[in-house]
Parts: structure tokens; sequence; C-alpha cells
């Protein structure tokens, strides 16, 4: 016989919110609690997968790094990391440490124990952070949360014709490694280093049409917020699978949403784009996609 399928209620916010208090409130060892994170943006989308970002202030981080037992409160856990045990990341367990842990009820808290010290030195740099307890007083007064330092900032003529290099320039990689057809290396030069310059580009367009007064998001997913349809839809053509040829066409298509973007931003900013580089580099482009792959010179 089958077993019965059960779903778990997911505890709504205000279960949450409670039960971070109440352990805070429990537990002398705890002075103050803050969250900072998407849940204190009000400009961020509100959906079921918005983690808690939640930082406990503390007499002495090594007391809960110690206590094994200690986050089992927080709830049925499925799976988490220990970020600050990774032997491949600096750490500072004294003053910050954290469990990273998804809840069987869909749940996912980002749980920080911070030193009062560090907090001290360090909750009015993010400008997202939101008081929930302060037993004693001891964090200072902060403003609403706000995502202002987040904001897409204008960028000087030196930092337009530097996007521009980059994107230009390191498009000759791309070409080398399709013609090699080594799309892992391909697809690590077009998405961490290319795309970065058309995502910088395209940010800037946006910072233009809003005053420069929003922020597109980790990795610019907000863009689709201020771009047309059709201009938005063409960034997403501009990602590619394993295949050569779907590469080249992506490829492309970014050149092309490039340009038509660096061309519009210098117009509206009085900024030179330097047509000449575009002009060379998609030539080389050109010639590298049809270059045969015998070919003993280029």
């Amino acid at each position: 016989m089958e077993k019965e399928n059960r779903t778990i209620p997911m505890r709504n916010e205000q279960e949450m919110y409670q039960l971070f208090l109440d352990i805070a409130n429990n537990d002398d060892r705890i002075l103050a609690v803050y969250m900072n994170g998407s849940r204190t943006n009000k400009n961020a989308p509100k959906d079921i997968f918005q983690d808690y970002d939640i930082v406990y202030v503390v007499e002495k981080t090594a007391d809960f790094i110690n206590d094994l037992l200690w986050i089992t409160q927080f709830g049925d856990i499925m799976y988490m990391q220990y970020p600050d045990e990774s032997p491949d990341y600096p750490n500072d367990k004294e003053n910050f440490y954290g469990w990273l842990m998804q809840f069987k009820d869909g749940i996912r808290v980002d749980l920080h124990v911070e030193s009062t010290e560090h907090a001290l030195q360090n909750i009015e740099k993010d400008k997202l952070c939101q008081i929930l307890l302060d037993k004693k007083g001891i964090l200072p007064l902060i403003g609403e949360p706000t995502d202002q330092q987040y904001w897409v900032q204008k960028p000087t003529a030196e930092q337009y014709t530097a996007c521009c290099n980059e994107f230009w320039w390191c498009s000759n990689n791309i070409a080398k490694g399709l013609w090699r057809k080594e799309i892992p290396y391909v697809q690590d030069m077009a998405n961490y280093v290319v795309r970065k310059q058309l995502e910088k580009m395209l940010s800037w367009k946006i910072g233009y049409m809003t005053d420069y007064q929003v922020s597109v998001g980790k990795s610019a997913k907000y863009m689709y917020r201020w771009l047309s349809g059709e201009e938005y839809q063409l960034y997403l053509d501009t990602y590619f699978g394993g295949r050569v040829d779907e590469a080249w066409k992506s490829v492309m298509l970014m050149c092309d949403l490039f340009e038509n973007t660096a061309l519009w931003v210098a117009e509206h900013s009085g900024y030179i784009y330097n047509q000449d580089e575009g002009k060379a580099a998609r030539a080389f482009l050109v010639h590298i996609r049809n270059l045969p792959p015998d070919s003993t010179e280029i």
C-alpha cells in the first residue's frame, strides 16, 4: 500500500517573526535581533521563496557554534549549509557565524550570530537592516530600510568607455573559444565577463530613464521592469546552451543589443561611443565564425 503523501503547512510571516523573537527573549545570551535582505526591501517582489535573513547579536558566538542542538528550535531542517566551515573561504567565527537552513515546510532561514562589537561596526553599512528587538538598547538608531545604496550609479565618461572596451575586447576570447569548440570556456567568458558589461550598459540606460533612483537587483534580475518587452526578450535570447551554432547566434544578438544600448546611453549622457572599435571587433567575430575548422592561420 502506497504511503499517503502529506504536505507540511508552510509557516507564515507572522509565525516566523514571532519564533525569532521568542527564541531571542528566552535566551539571555541574545542581546538584539535584526533582519536584512529582500524582506526589508519594499521594492523587492514578494513571493514564497523569499528567505529570512536574521542576525542575532550575542555575547559570545562560540556559545552558539558549539551548541549543536541550538538551531533545531527553528524547525524541521531538510538540509543546510555551514558557510563558515568551508576550507575555501575566510571566516571570522568569533564575530560572525552563520547557518543556512532549508526547512521541510518550505521556509528558508539564513541565520547568523554576531558579536556586539562587530554589529556596532557594521550594522549601519547595510541600509536594508531593520531592528526587530534590542533588549538593552545596544544598537544605534537606524533609519527605515532602503535599497538606495544599490541604486544604479551614473557612469563617468571613463567608466562608459571602459565598459565598451571590455565588452568588445573580450568578445575576441568568445570567438576563439567557439572556433575551438570549447563551450565551457565560452560559457564562462560570455556570462562572467562579456555579459557583465551588457548588464552594466543596460543598467545605465535604466538609470537614466529613472533618474538613477532604482536598483536592478542582483545579476540585473529586475531589468524587465523598465525595458520594453521586445528588448528584454532580446536580452534573454542572448543566453545559449551547448551548441556552437546556437552560441554564435546568441553572441551576435548580444553584440547588437550592446551596441544599440551603448549608442542610446552615449546620446543621452553626452558620451562618445567608439564606433571603430565596435566595427573592428564585430568584423573579427564574423571572420572567425566563417573560418574553416582546419585553418592554419587567421
